[in-house]
């Protein structure tokens, strides 16, 4: 790994690349991205926050992501599931979220899926890590970057497939490889950084690779 896709910490450490200079991103860097989260509303509030993202940069979620949290009841499902015309409405009249009526919608209609999927099989953690790729740092998808890292995989694409016939939407399979590499199915950060021995550490907890 070449030191184009690293950035000092200090002077004995480094990070991956993307956060740049931006002091917000850096801490979501090292103190969330890639470490694995096994608990159903953070991962249902990931999973709306990427379908967000789509069209859009990471950073400019990251940046209104309390404002998502208080627009939408902390992205309690169970909550969100009772939206109405109502709320869409005042939603799409929030200036601090992204006003999409699209997002927005999808948002209540995969609340409603998580209720269904969990009265079926228990837990929407047990279902996502079921896709967790068993593979040395959860990686199974092939990069077209020079850094290394892959935009989508078989197991992405796989969880795309499955939540999409159950009627999920924004759930693409590039956006499900995102969310994996958040929420700690996969450990992307790249060769050299600071936190990716003790992100893999904690995703070898949760799979067998």
């Amino acid at each position: 790994m070449t030191s184009e896709w690293l950035r000092p910490v200090d002077d004995a450490s480094f990070r991956c690349w993307w956060p740049g200079d931006d002091v917000q991103y850096q801490d979501y860097h090292d103190t969330e991205w890639g470490r694995p989260v096994r608990d159903d509303q953070r991962l249902f509030e990931k999973m709306c926050l990427e379908g967000f993202q789509s069209g859009l940069s990471w950073l400019t979620i990251l940046r209104k992501r309390e404002n998502f949290r208080a627009a939408f009841d902390n992205f309690d499902f169970h909550k969100v599931a009772l939206y109405s015309d109502v709320d869409v409405n005042r939603l799409l009249a929030d200036a601090g979220i992204v006003r999409h009526r699209g997002k927005i919608e999808a948002v209540i209609n995969n609340a409603l899926r998580a209720q269904e999927l969990i009265h079926e099989l228990g837990s929407l953690t047990d279902f996502i890590w079921s896709y967790a790729p068993d593979t040395p740092f959860g990686r199974d998808g092939e990069s077209g970057h020079p850094s290394g890292l892959a935009t989508t995989s078989p197991s992405a694409v796989r969880l795309s497939k499955d939540l999409k016939k159950r009627g999920w939407k924004f759930v693409g399979p590039t956006t499900m490889y995102s969310f994996m590499q958040s929420m700690g199915l996969v450990n992307d950060h790249v060769d050299g950084c600071w936190v990716q021995h003790e992100c893999e550490q904690l995703r070898r907890k949760h799979t067998n690779s």
